[in-house]
């Protein structure tokens, strides 16, 4: 086991665990910028176990909320009697209740002149925008298995007539590192950015990220940063590790994601997530 870089003291137990999604819960396909449709039983039940005992279980994702709710379900959280579930989606853009589905909180913002100011740099690229509980509009089809619900094609025109939650700007045929100089040489002004494992960029409204979804809920339910575990694979979830007062990044993660963590577990393929949380809540048998 990876040596942790900042020991929690005796006896700190996790008040809140922040859990992202994909590549932490569900396993990548190979050679694939999707995944495995379902959470592996050891995970499952580490998770089921942490919220008997107490602990507050957010899910927090880049995912729309529409494709966080069907791995709640998967988990069986709430249990019954339990107060509804607490989700951060769409990188902190929107911070919902379930079941059922009851947005508390949505910020979203202006994405034209970012979007355009990309296209006229990068003009392959694919632009997606979120359209809550149904799906995408996309300026043309994603790759298979990237995005979950509805798509509809859509002028980019009217994509960005409206403030929007979130934007995906996607090529296929780039790299994330093309990307991110992209966005460096831009600046894109008023918005933040995260590249993703292939070459993929979330735009979000400025200052909005996981990390703060996830203050939102706390302030909410009463607990301190301090006492949260955050688990997480990818550049969105570098805030949330700041954020959080336990961060562990999975095994298969990128250095610099590795870097900002506490601890690294296990890949998400040997169920990394379960034997963080293992640790702090016992495992069956």
């Amino acid at each position: 086991m990876t040596p942790d870089k900042a020991p929690k003291p005796l006896g700190w137990t996790p008040r809140l665990l922040a859990l992202d999604i994909d590549g932490t819960l569900l396993r990548w396909v190979a050679d694939s910028g999707g995944v495995h449709g379902e959470v592996p039983a050891r995970v499952r039940e580490a998770i089921r176990r942490a919220s008997a005992q107490g602990c507050h279980v957010v899910l927090s994702s880049g995912r729309s909320l529409h494709a966080m709710t069907p791995i709640a379900d998967q988990l069986g959280l709430p249990a019954d009697g339990d107060d509804p579930l607490w989700i951060v989606a769409s990188n902190g853009a929107v911070v919902l209740r379930y079941p059922p589905v009851e947005v508390v909180y949505e910020e979203t913002f202006d994405a034209s002149a970012a979007v355009l100011a990309l296209l006229r740099e990068h003009p392959t690229a694919i632009i997606g925008v979120e359209e809550r509980g149904v799906g995408y509009r996309v300026t043309r089809p994603f790759p298979p298995g990237e995005l979950n619900g509805q798509t509809r094609v859509t002028p980019v025109e009217e994509l960005i007539a409206e403030p929007v939650s979130r934007v995906i700007v996607r090529d296929p045929d780039s790299t994330p590192e093309e990307f991110a100089e992209l966005a460096r040489r831009l600046g894109l002004h008023g918005t933040d950015y995260v590249i993703g494992w292939t070459a993929w960029m979330d735009l979000a409204p400025r200052g909005i990220s996981k990390a703060s979804g996830l203050q939102h809920v706390a302030e909410r339910i009463g607990v301190d940063p301090e006492d949260a575990l955050a688990i997480g694979d990818g550049r969105n979830d570098l805030e949330m590790f700041a954020w959080a007062g336990r961060a562990v990044a999975m095994g298969q993660a990128i250095d610099e994601v590795k870097d900002a963590a506490d601890h690294v577990t296990a890949p998400v393929e040997l169920d990394g997530a379960a034997e963080e949380i293992e640790r702090w809540f016992g495992r069956d048998g």
